[in-house]
């Protein structure tokens, strides 16, 4: 067995020290992630003692953003990203040139060549996938319409990005650079030469092809597999099944049209969400897309030479007030000029406050062509690491800012007043619209409900609606909190009172009257949120009934220790029934001699 195991080394160093970083970070009240990007500096070439592989560590990373984007996939659907095209195709473009000017800008004013400043404005422009993502599902925006807009931006960007990876070479020796003819590429258009207009049509027409043959081939097949895999029963296969596809498509899309291995994958996960097997592949991959996101930090994290903050303070430091407050500030203005609300700004422009992985590839392309001086790189990985580690201030500080800049726009909400749209959620009173549409005003404090003595339910998919139809049935009082578009559309129109918001932030709870309520049911599968919500109802209601749900015996010791009255494991409950079946006289198998007079069987 060999000795030398770098591929090894390099997952536990990473691995282990993110963990160990992550935790520490935590403990102090401080995002995880600046724990990952430490990880990655300490097992980086740049500090002593232990040093990682960084082109391994840069591949399994690179694994990382293709299961992220194809998760997000698979939360989306081609008419959500076609909904949001009038913002996401002019606001991405706009964007990218203002970027890339400021860029350029700072480019001339340190000397360097035209070439050097387009390709470094072009890596300032463009936000990091992992980390835009990964601040939008901690603050469950990904189905949301700002969701929606900030995912299809970053769509445009990348579509963006790659028609740039492709011109670059073609276009390095007239911006000063090495001419590279050789490309795979743009072999036929300069063969038949057709110039640089000949590469550009090249690139978009294989972008074309690929979104094509996604459309038609790509929606039969993908769901025909999963289905068929499902069939066999085996929970293995089925995974291993979704992964192949995930990788298979996005491996493939980068090898044969061109695309980025992240669009690729983002477009393999919006087919396979018209399966109704899409939950399941969801659940699946998530475990493997935490992993590797984490390895993407840390392999950013490799990249980063402490030192460059003390040789080049004040170029660091222009190329992070280009990233946080130029990109914000252009974004914010575009989003406000197509009519949407502050906050909805607020939101998009923390959002693109970043850079990632594409920025890393321009700058190494860029340096190789001999356009981009190594010094340009420096900065470039500078500015991603300190605004990647900055972005969670960044969406505090837009919070605190909104307030403000909504009393100066003159846009304050005012209450939305309650519409009757369906059967009652209490004997006597009908539902109302008046929580979801507060939020639509982008998450202005829901008001209070007028519910006293009645039910709150947490969450409305396959299990909570199921409670929330009995509880329908029964003409018994209850609210639902909920936090997913879709689903508040679709209790809208079941007629029943819902609060939108994640229930575990203060003013979203508060907002169900907890002290007034009679009992709690937490229908939700993630025990970690649910256990927040039972301090919270145990502060606000010691004497109210509580129930929740629980996968493990762990998750029902902890929900119980936090003071559930009643956790509910879905194991048990099953055999359960089961074993009630088999006791009582139910369960008893057909005689093989019927009554005499009993009609015949049926075949």
């Amino acid at each position: 067995m060999p000795h030398d195991t770098p591929l090894i080394a390099t997952i536990v160093a990473g691995l282990g020290l993110a963990f160990i970083f992550g935790a520490l970070a935590n403990r102090f009240k401080v995002p995880p992630l600046v724990g990952y990007l430490i990880a990655g500096v300490l097992v980086g070439p740049n500090t002593p003692g232990f040093v990682a592989d960084q082109e391994l560590a840069l591949e399994l990373a690179e694994i990382g953003v293709i299961l992220l984007m194809f998760g997000v996939g698979l939360h989306f659907s081609l008419k959500d990203l076609l909904s949001v095209r009038a913002i996401a195709v002019p606001g991405a473009i706009v964007q990218i040139a203002f970027a890339t000017a400021l860029g350029a800008g700072l480019a001339w004013m340190l000397g360097w060549s035209t070439g050097a400043g387009l390709v470094f404005g072009l890596a300032l422009s463009v936000a990091s996938t992992v980390v835009l993502l990964r601040a939008l599902q901690e603050r469950r925006m990904i189905e949301t319409e700002r969701g929606r807009i900030a995912v299809g931006w970053l769509i445009v960007e990348d579509l963006a990005m790659v028609l740039a990876l492709v011109l670059l070479p073609a276009l390095a020796g007239v911006l000063g650079g090495e001419a590279q003819t050789t490309e795979a590429p743009n072999i036929l258009a300069l063969r038949f030469d057709f110039g640089v207009w000949g590469v550009i049509g090249l690139t978009l027409a294989k972008v074309a092809a690929f979104v094509v043959v996604m459309m038609v081939v790509g929606r039969r097949v993908i769901p025909w597999v999963l289905h068929y895999v499902a069939h066999t029963g085996s929970r293995e296969l089925f995974r291993l099944s979704v992964l192949a596809i995930a990788l298979g498509v996005a491996f493939g899309a980068a090898k044969l049209f061109g695309v980025s291995l992240a669009l690729g994958a983002f477009f393999a996960g919006m087919i396979m969400s018209e399966s109704e097997l899409s939950h399941q592949a969801a659940e699946e991959t998530l475990p493997l897309r935490d992993a590797f996101s984490v390895l993407f930090f840390v392999s950013v994290g490799m990249l980063f030479d402490p030192t460059s903050l003390l040789s080049n303070t004040w170029p660091i430091l222009a190329t992070l007030f280009i990233i946080i407050i130029g990109k914000s500030v252009a974004a914010f203005l575009i989003v406000i000029a197509f009519g949407y609300p502050v906050a909805t700004a607020l939101i998009i422009s923390a959002s693109l406050a970043q850079i990632g992985e594409f920025s890393f590839i321009l700058a190494e392309l860029g340096v190789g062509l001999g356009l981009l001086p190594e010094k340009g790189r420096d900065l470039i990985l500078a500015g991603a690491i300190l605004s990647i580690v900055l972005n969670p201030l960044v969406f505090a500080g837009v919070a605190r800012l909104r307030p403000w800049l909504e009393k100066r726009a003159g846009k304050v909400p005012e209450a939305v007043e309650a519409v009757p749209i369906g059967p009652a959620t209490e004997p006597g009173e009908v539902a109302t619209i008046t929580q979801v549409a507060a939020a639509k005003v982008d998450d202005d404090l829901p008001p209070p409900t007028k519910l006293t003595d009645h039910t709150i339910l947490i969450g409305y998919g396959r299990v909570g609606s199921l409670v929330g139809q009995s509880l329908k049935d029964a003409q018994l009082p209850f609210l639902v909190i909920e936090d997913s578009d879709k689903t508040i559309a679709r209790l809208l129109a079941e007629g029943i009172e819902t609060v939108a918001g994640n229930a575990v932030k203060g003013e979203v709870f508060g907002a169900a009257n907890a002290a007034g309520a009679r009992r709690l049911i937490l229908a939700i599968p993630n025990a970690f949120e649910a256990g927040q919500i039972v301090l919270k109802a145990k502060a606000a209601n010691p004497g109210m009934l509580i129930i929740a749900r629980a996968h493990s015996d762990a998750e029902v010791e902890h929900l119980t220790g936090l003071g559930a009255d009643k956790v509910i494991m879905g194991e048990r409950e099953i055999a359960r029934g089961i074993v009630e079946q088999v006791l009582d006289g139910s369960a008893r198998p057909p005689t093989s001699d019927p009554e005499p007079d009993a009609p015949p069987a049926a075949a």
